[in-house]
């Protein structure tokens, strides 16, 4: 398997960008849209989830494990279709400033509900999430 570990940073890092561009161009839609409209801004968000989404294919492949026969893998495309299409409805859709703030909100909830699936291979990752925080919790 020496292909996983590098495939597996490579999705890791576009993981890690997309969700910085997301929450850096959110700020801008609610606070300076006039920021949105260079040219870097417009391309960059759409080639690194291009990379994100080639990586996991690849992981994918590489694993052997495919969405509808994993139920994590799933979850996670389906979390992926919510995010994309919240995301689309906050930067396109969204008329108002109060709507496009909660779009723009829920979705940072579906990526980190993507995150924490993917970290926990789990589609429920709650207790998975609360196991790790108490184990993490210093005992007196």
């Amino acid at each position: 398997m020496g292909l996983y570990p590098a495939l597996k940073a490579a999705h890791v890092a576009a993981v890690v960008a997309s969700g910085v561009l997301f929450f850096v161009r959110g700020l801008w839609l609610l606070r300076a849209p006039w920021r949105l409209h260079r040219g870097w801004d417009r391309i960059l968000p759409h080639t690194v989830d291009t990379l994100l989404l080639v990586f996991g294919l690849l992981l994918a492949w590489r694993t052997a494990q495919w969405p509808f026969a994993q139920p994590w893998l799933t979850a996670k495309l389906a979390g992926l279709v919510a995010y994309v299409g919240v995301g689309l409805y906050a930067f396109r859709g969204a008329r108002t400033p109060a709507a496009r703030a909660t779009a723009w909100l829920a979705a940072q909830a579906v990526f980190a509900y993507i995150v924490l699936v993917a970290l926990s291979r789990d589609p429920f990752p709650l207790p998975w999430l609360l196991a790790r925080a108490a184990a993490a919790l210093p005992i007196h």
